[in-house]
């Protein structure tokens, strides 16, 4: 039997004779380097894939490290801004603490009251027994890791608004009382024009040159004047009274009652609410009277009392 080898080259083809013992051997050889090589062939071939499934993943590794890189410098970028702008909120937060502190301090001070009795520098005093916190929370527990200061800064600073708050909510209804009395207070004159003719206690009788008693001041003026309400109130009185002539009652809270007599024309009506200021009626001469004039009385309590004070208190 013979083996023919032909090369790719322009040599030409060699014979192997495989009976013979040189023959044989030789083609064993070249059969077992062919198959050494063919091989080492198919090794590399499988190494070289096995790598680049490796540099594939590898890169793949990188890009999403990448990726993660990426968002935590997004994150950073948005946590800073939150930073700063809860840092701005809290600065606009003091501002306004410390204009509430000076408008606080200012109102006590227009209210005249009593030193320490609405303290808007100091943290109010609160109190109360323990209570479950809210949903459960644990009161105890920081915030972790995230701004813990500035949050804290942020709780104290809610805390010192809700006391400003309590005493200005305090302070604005004990200030709206006080005005609520004060325009109840009767003050100035009833009249916008005139002078005051006669005086509160013993004097001589107009008509009859007695001795006698009168219960309130006399402001001359002319016909048609207008008479004017001291302070606020509500009508009880207006209509003819004997002595008094054209006569209109207002009260005004407090046991304070005023009386505006001998009127030409009375301009309210029983029940009417008036303001200090607002005309009432016209100055006239009816009743007991020897010319135009306003006989003015203030009432406390149920009795007479000198209206000059309240008069010159304006």
């Amino acid at each position: 039997m013979k083996l023919i080898l032909v090369s790719d080259g322009s040599r030409a083809a060699r014979y192997f004779d495989l009976a013979s013992g040189a023959g044989l051997a030789c083609a064993l050889g070249i059969l077992i380097i062919a198959a050494v090589l063919g091989v080492g062939t198919v090794s590399w071939f499988a190494g070289d894939a096995a790598a680049a499934d490796e540099l594939t993943e590898l890169q793949s590794l990188r890009a999403a490290l990448a990726e993660q890189d990426k968002q935590l410098a997004a994150l950073r970028i948005s946590a800073d801004d939150h930073i700063n702008a809860l840092a701005l909120r809290m600065g606009e937060l003091n501002a306004h603490v410390i204009r509430l502190n000076a408008l606080g301090t200012r109102l006590t001070e227009m209210a005249d009251l009593e030193d320490g009795e609405f303290d808007f520098a100091g943290a109010p005093a609160l109190g109360g027994p323990v209570e479950a916190d809210y949903e459960g929370a644990d009161s105890t527990a920081v915030a972790a890791g995230q701004l813990p200061d500035l949050l804290a800064e942020i709780g104290a600073m809610e805390t010192a608004l809700y006391g400003q708050r309590q005493q200005l909510t305090a302070l604005e209804g004990l200030m709206l009382d006080r005005k609520l009395s004060d325009r109840a207070y009767p003050r100035g004159r009833p009249v916008k024009s005139g002078w005051m003719s006669s005086f509160f206690g013993k004097r001589a009788d107009p008509v009859s040159g007695k001795a006698a008693w009168h219960r309130g001041v006399d402001f001359a003026g002319k016909y048609g004047d207008p008479v004017i309400a001291v302070s606020d109130g509500v009508v009880s009185y207006s209509g003819m009274r004997s002595g008094y002539g054209n006569l209109v009652e207002i009260r005004h809270g407090n046991g304070y009652v005023t009386r505006y007599a001998h009127n030409q024309e009375n301009l309210v009506a029983v029940g009417d609410k008036v303001t200090q200021g607002q005309t009432i009626a016209l100055i006239g001469s009816t009743g007991r009277s020897t010319g135009p004039h306003v006989h003015f009385e203030v009432h406390r309590n149920g009795q007479a009392v000198d209206p000059a004070k309240y008069v010159r208190s304006r």
